[in-house]
């Protein structure tokens, strides 16, 4: 049920998601439980006591609301998960960003969408069809998104700046990168959007990459991979679309191409070949303007249904089936034979207290 946050709202709930150890999974746990960001903010430090660590320092409230303000000086806009304006396909994740910041035509992410990433140092022939398959696919009425980095992005961006395209950045979205493509930055600003889930001003590290990736698979009906080496980004997103029930498709290159070998293994896992808009289409257009699926959450108990001594009475045993190596929620439920509310509380406690890391596919671990 979708809402619309107060300017005092959009604070907390600003606050409460880039809180230290709160990731996307403990954000959407610390709603379900309390009820409100506000009330959340307030459990977080009794929470993280539990755990046996020190209350995480809580974003200033001050340098928050300046943020919000430097983005609509910007022309810009946060969008919360909780509202109706969130792209829809972002919703339906297991879990979605908390929110994510918009520079340019919010109206774009309301549109089907379609991703195309690929390998910076692609080749002028990859360049070339990753242009024209997406000005072709952009008259079909999809919007492309891509990454805005060098190569195969670049190109994605630039031939479908006409019909409408999304730039997903690692950085802030008033972060320029890579550097030569400020052009293509001031278009996009102009003629398209640029989006990210990182607070102005913050450059691109490594560590954000999978997460823009994530959000780029997750806006869209499908990725297009052009080009792309083994261990490169562009499978990461592929891996992501693939956990998400998108589409992947892939467009076939050289053996002797090491550019073309990610892309090659996609097609011997399923990915759907690839080499005109055409190939697309045919797989996309029955299932445009239908919902996205929608995940099964896991659930947590209310406050009053899961009291503490409930919580302390299984923590010895969660504690326990935890190691180093990634174990899933699912298991470790059957493994400590406990509430699976009680045991998702624990690991709740145990992240907020910095003891705990969260996997793909829904899995943790002791933090290293």
């Amino acid at each position: 049920m979708s809402t619309t946050l107060t300017h005092h709202q959009r604070i907390e709930w600003l606050q409460l998601a880039r809180t230290p150890n709160v990731g996307p999974v403990t954000f959407s746990q610390l709603l379900s439980r309390f009820g409100s960001a506000a009330a959340a903010l307030d459990a977080v430090p009794r929470l993280a006591l539990r755990g046996g660590g020190q209350p995480p320092k809580v974003p200033d409230r001050e340098l928050i609301a300046h943020e919000l303000e430097m983005l609509a000086a910007d022309g810009g806009r946060m969008i919360a998960s909780c509202e109706s304006e969130f792209p829809r396909g972002l919703a339906a994740l297991d879990t979605p960003p908390p929110a994510i910041s918009v520079l340019g035509h919010v109206a774009l992410l309301q549109r089907e969408m379609i991703a195309m990433v690929g390998a910076r140092n692609a080749s002028a022939l990859g360049r070339k069809l990753a242009e024209m398959l997406a000005a072709t696919l952009g008259e079909a009425g999809l919007v492309v998104v891509s990454g805005m980095a060098r190569g195969i992005d670049t190109a994605a961006h630039e031939g479908a700046l006409k019909s409408g395209t999304v730039a997903v950045v690692a950085g802030g979205v008033d972060i320029i990168y890579p550097p030569e493509n400020r052009p293509l930055y001031e278009r996009l600003r102009r003629e398209g959007a640029v989006v990210s889930e990182m607070p102005l001003g913050e450059q691109p590290q490594a560590r954000h990459f999978p997460r823009r990736n994530r959000i780029i698979s997750g806006l869209t009906r499908g990725v297009v991979v052009v080009e792309a080496a083994e261990g490169s980004g562009s499978l990461i997103t592929a891996r992501y679309a693939l956990e998400q029930n998108r589409e992947v498709f892939a467009v076939p290159g050289s053996p002797l191409d090491p550019r073309a070998r990610g892309a090659n293994r996609l097609l011997r896992e399923g990915a759907v070949l690839t080499e005109t808009a055409d190939d697309v289409l045919a797989v996309l257009r029955p299932i445009l303007g239908a919902g996205f699926d929608e995940p099964v959450r896991d659930g947590i108990a209310t406050p009053e249904a899961l009291a503490e001594a409930d919580v302390d009475r299984v923590r010895a045993a969660v504690e326990e089936a935890l190691g180093p190596s990634p174990v899933t929620v699912d298991e470790l439920i059957r493994m400590c034979n406990a509430p699976p509310p009680a045991v998702i509380a624990v690991l709740l406690e145990l992240e907020l207290a910095g003891k705990l890391t969260r996997h793909p596919g829904n899995s943790v671990s002791w933090s290293a």
